[in-house]
């Protein structure tokens, strides 16, 4: 087992610079290659979520009622985020024995391949059933390549930086994630400008093409990736040492992936819940004009794609744990407050719930985890643990949650209040989970321990040395 220090674990380890040598260059290089790809993910997301409330129930489920519809679209909207930890699992081993980069670059092609396909798929009024069966199956092809993609951009990232500006670099990635939201948004702007039944028909599927176009720009852009600094350190050492499996990984590392679990629930069910499920919710019950919904996308994702960076750098000022504080309790406490901004129907309070909703939620909280959730973990297996806590907490988060507000708007009577307690319920866990976790600001990334054991060794040592000098005195 390794030694642990009794150092200040949240000094810098002498070898976080001097080590492997990353230029400025290399920086941007890595800026820009996490953020796109970020991007093309998020682009596809947007636009499946945004298909799953607008499009999908006349398209896959034209035979049920509108309620019902709405419930099935987001049903499928789920299987990619079912689908994310398994593409975590399979990716996570390659991204510690090949290379951020190699993943990176792997789950670009799944993703835009699947989105594509999303587009060439008949109607239900074509193929019947096979119709909704190749949208499950290409979602969940979407969600497993989705998998590795948001974990890997920001161990990337975060590992590339300088050790003080890892949250400002690491947000990069959800700028990223804000231009992908606009430029689907702007996607579903400029179909729906076509007559509907052209819009139906076939005009809906040229957004889903259109995903090609990302591919190849984040494809030109992450090829001239360099590998981390502290990958190509751990892959030095590694040649003396075994193979991690993915049971060790769990084993030593479960209650750091419990952590990030709890902070990612609650954060990722609001992100989707604020950019999927209330989009149908002003459609169906508050009574918006469908063509409004991509609007406010649009908007939201651009005030967005700015103050995610600010957001990051707060975090390498104040700490981790303050920002992620003040991000979680915010949105714990605005929920019944937007909801009934919302239900005045008034445009103007719907562009501000949805801003916000983007600010805070979308971008916010992801922002704030940037840094925070690599640093959490050790050199030892910091891709595996970092994908394994998001994306398994994105399911009951981010899958289920639009699906469930979906199901309780029907089961009450299109009463927004039960949804408004789940969410607040869900973000409940995400505070508890920053409760029980350490901060991280400044913590070396080349220590093999997790935050959380090398923070009880070093309080064991100092209770120790505590009872020592105590016994001397006596």
């Amino acid at each position: 087992m390794d030694r642990i220090s009794t150092n200040n674990p949240q000094q810098q380890h002498p070898e976080d610079e001097n080590t492997v040598q990353i230029t400025d260059h290399d920086r941007k290089v890595a800026a820009w290659g996490g953020a796109v790809g970020t991007a093309l993910e998020q682009y596809d997301f947007i636009i499946y979520g945004t298909a799953a409330a607008l499009v999908f129930n006349h398209i896959f489920f034209p035979n049920v009622s509108p309620a019902v519809g709405y419930l099935a679209s987001f049903s499928t909207f789920a299987v990619g985020f079912l689908a994310r930890p398994l593409g975590g699992i399979f990716f996570s081993k390659y991204g510690e024995k090949l290379g951020r980069k190699w993943v990176l670059v792997a789950t670009l092609y799944l993703m835009g391949f699947a989105t594509f396909a999303m587009g060439l798929i008949p109607s239900y009024d074509q193929i019947g059933l096979f119709a909704p069966l190749l949208l499950v199956i290409c979602r969940f092809m979407q969600g497993f390549g989705a998998g590795a993609e948001m974990a890997g951009a920001t161990v990337l990232l975060t590992e590339t930086a300088l050790p003080n500006k890892r949250g400002k670099m690491a947000s990069l990635v959800w700028v990223g994630a804000s231009v992908g939201t606009a430029l689907g948004a702007l996607a579903w702007i400029l179909v729906q400008l076509l007559p509907e039944p052209d819009f139906y028909a076939w005009g809906w599927r040229l957004v889903f093409f259109s995903s090609i176009f990302v591919t190849f720009v984040a494809w030109l852009i992450r090829r001239g990736l360099k590998e981390s600094p502290v990958f190509v350190e751990k892959k030095r050492h590694a040649k003396q040492e075994k193979a991690i499996p993915l049971r060790e990984v769990f084993r030593d590392g479960k209650r750091t992936i419990f952590r990030v679990f709890l902070m990612n629930v609650g954060a990722n069910g609001h992100s989707y819940i604020y950019q999927a499920f209330i989009g149908s919710f002003l459609v169906s019950v508050v009574k918006v004009n469908a063509s409004f919904i991509p609007k406010t996308l649009l908007v939201g994702a651009t005030i967005a794609a700015f103050t995610s960076v600010l957001i990051g750098r707060a975090s390498d000022i104040y700490g981790r744990k303050k920002i992620m504080y003040f991000i979680h309790t915010t949105l714990f406490f605005a929920t019944i407050p937007m909801f009934m901004l919302l239900e005045t129907g008034n445009t103007l309070y719907i562009m501000l719930v949805i801003i916000f909703g983007f600010i805070f939620a979308a971008e916010g909280t992801v922002s704030a985890q940037a840094a925070y959730f690599p640093e959490l973990f050790g050199s030892k297996y910091r891709y595996a643990g970092v994908t394994l806590g998001r994306e398994m907490s994105a399911v009951f988060g981010g899958g289920i949650g639009p699906m469930v507000c979906s199901a309780l708007l029907t089961a009450f009577s299109n009463s927004w209040l039960p949804v408004a307690i789940y969410m607040m319920f869900i973000m409940s866990l995400s505070l508890i989970g920053i409760y029980i976790s350490p901060e991280t600001r400044g913590r070396s990334l080349y220590t093999p321990e997790n935050a959380i054991d090398e923070k009880n060794a070093l309080n064991a040592i100092e209770q120790g040395s505590s009872s020592t000098l105590k016994a001397e005195k006596s």
